[in-house]
């Protein structure tokens, strides 16, 4: 479990035995990161499963290949990494999986002073995991929907958000990670249960 506030990022060293193996430089806390523990990286959460010099590698599944962009990602690509949640952290942003639900394409980023605005696109069979004013996690970092669409979404990025994750860094035609709230999907699922 995660919160979505994402305080360092890393790089892409490369893929490994085709694409099953992902290797990062970690700088910061995520270097701690021992074998079995969990990363979200970009949104995604994996388990580390060796350290080699300044890299980690993380196995990745053919769920993730598919529902991810991790696959499309270059040698020194940033990503946005986090540990995980412990009882005695602050929950500064939301409850955040690191289980992606799809991925969406950012279709306009404008700077919006003092930060930015960007505006992604989802599959609209989507649309009831998304609220007006509602989280959602876009590449791991946990945000605000300012504006919601059929089937695009708005958010607004701080420089606090600019000057830690790669958000900043994204531009039109990009994918993204994005992980709906997850109270939203329990309760969607509870209220529209076959039965009820």
């Amino acid at each position: 479990m995660f919160t979505g506030i994402i305080t360092h990022t890393g790089r892409i060293v490369g893929f490994r035995h085709g694409k099953q193996e992902l290797g990062l430089e970690t700088p910061g806390p995520a270097d701690k990161a021992a074998v079995g523990d969990s990363v979200a990286v970009d949104g995604v959460c994996l388990t580390v499963i060796s350290r080699e010099r300044s890299a980690l590698y993380f196995n990745l599944s053919q769920e993730s290949l598919s529902k991810t962009t991790l696959a499309g990602l270059k040698p020194r690509a940033v990503v946005n990494l986090e540990l995980p949640l412990t009882l005695n952290s602050l929950l500064g942003g939301h409850l955040v999986s690191g289980h992606v639900d799809f991925k969406g394409r950012v279709l306009k980023a404008a700077v919006r002073a003092p930060g930015k605005r960007i505006s992604i696109s989802f599959p609209p069979e989507f649309k009831h995991l998304f609220i007006p004013k509602g989280s959602v996690a876009v590449n791991g970092v946990s945000l605000t929907i300012a504006q919601l669409g059929p089937s695009s979404f708005d958010v607004e990025l701080i420089p606090a958000t600019l000057d830690t994750t790669n958000l900043g860094l994204l531009r039109p035609g990009d994918g993204v990670n994005i992980e709906c709230d997850m109270i939203g999907k329990y309760v969607y699922n509870w209220l529209n249960k076959e039965g009820r």
